[in-house]
This record gives C-alpha cells, structure tokens and sequence, in this order.
C-alpha cells in the first residue's frame, strides 16, 4: 500500500525547454526521452528573439516520478537554460495544420470555403481540383475541422503539434 495513487499516473505534460542554439542539442534532449522509455508526441523547436537562444516545446506523456527525473536530468544538461513543465500553469496553447482538400466542384469549394470561415481558417492556395487551409487553435479544434473535411477527401495534412508559452498573471494581495 502506501503508495500515492498520483505516483503513476500517466498524463500529458507540455514541457518548455529554453537552450542555447547550437549543434546536437536536439539530439541530447530528444534522447533523454528515449533512453527512457519515452516516445515524444509532438517536438516544436524554433530560435527565440535572441538567435543564440532556442525554445523547445516537448508533448510527452508519463508518469510524474519518472518525469520529474527526466525534469533532473535536463537541468544538468549544460547547454539547457530553463526547463518548465507548463502542464502545471495557467498557459496557452496552439496548434497549426495546413490541410490539403478535394473541392474538384465548385459546391464542394463553396462548402470547404464556408467551413474554413466558420472555424476561422484561411484558404492559402487554390488548385484546380484542391484548397489548402490553414488553421490554428487547440487540437480539439483542429481535429473537429479534420473530421468535417474527411467528407471531401483530404489528401495531405501537416501538424506543428502543440506550442505553449505561460500567461501572466498578477499576485493577488500584494
């Protein structure tokens, strides 16, 4: 007995890893996971405003005992600057699909247009036979678009996966 019952309890947490820019980062730290057991759900990495300066946002689920010492262990890491579970804090996140769709009628690309306007998405290329689009938002949202256009045929789909940054907030009784 004694064990807590949140102990292992696999959930999905969104990890925020700032790290200097430079070669064989992303290797190191996707092998952390790895080396564990891990698979990565998803893995946005981009330079931040500083370009020495990268942000990695890692989707991983897990246990908390063997995250946290995942958590450790990228802290040692030297090139790491700030590890941040965001799971645990008020944050927002967004996802980014460009989703290539059959419209070889012209009903069919009156209805993918309406739809794309009712979940705020744009239309970025027009074919002869297609439309892509482009929408952001939750993945819920995402996948909600996905399930209505899998009438029309969809023939490609690209994800970034999950980018996250935290909110501001103000402490309250000063």
């Amino acid at each position: 007995m004694g064990k807590n019952n949140n102990e292992n309890k696999i959930e999905t947490h969104i990890i925020s890893v700032t790290v200097e820019n430079r070669f064989g980062v992303l290797a190191r730290i996707s092998g952390l996971f790895s080396a564990r057991g891990y698979n990565i759900d998803s893995l946005c990495v981009a330079e931040t405003d500083d370009p020495s300066v990268s942000r990695m946002t890692i989707v991983v689920k897990g246990d908390e005992k063997i995250l946290e010492q995942i958590y450790k262990q990228l802290n040692k890491l030297i090139d790491v600057i700030k590890v941040q579970d965001l799971t645990k804090e008020d944050h927002i996140e967004r996802e980014l699909a460009l989703i290539k769709v059959n419209t070889p009628s012209f009903t069919e690309r009156q209805e993918v247009m309406q739809l794309t306007n009712i979940f705020r998405g744009k239309i970025v290329d027009v074919g002869k036979k297609t439309l892509t689009i482009e929408i952001s938002g939750s993945g819920s949202k995402i996948n909600a678009m996905l399930e209505l256009l899998k009438g029309f045929g969809i023939k490609e789909i690209i994800r970034t996966g999950k980018i996250a940054i935290s909110r501001e907030f103000e402490k309250k009784g000063g």
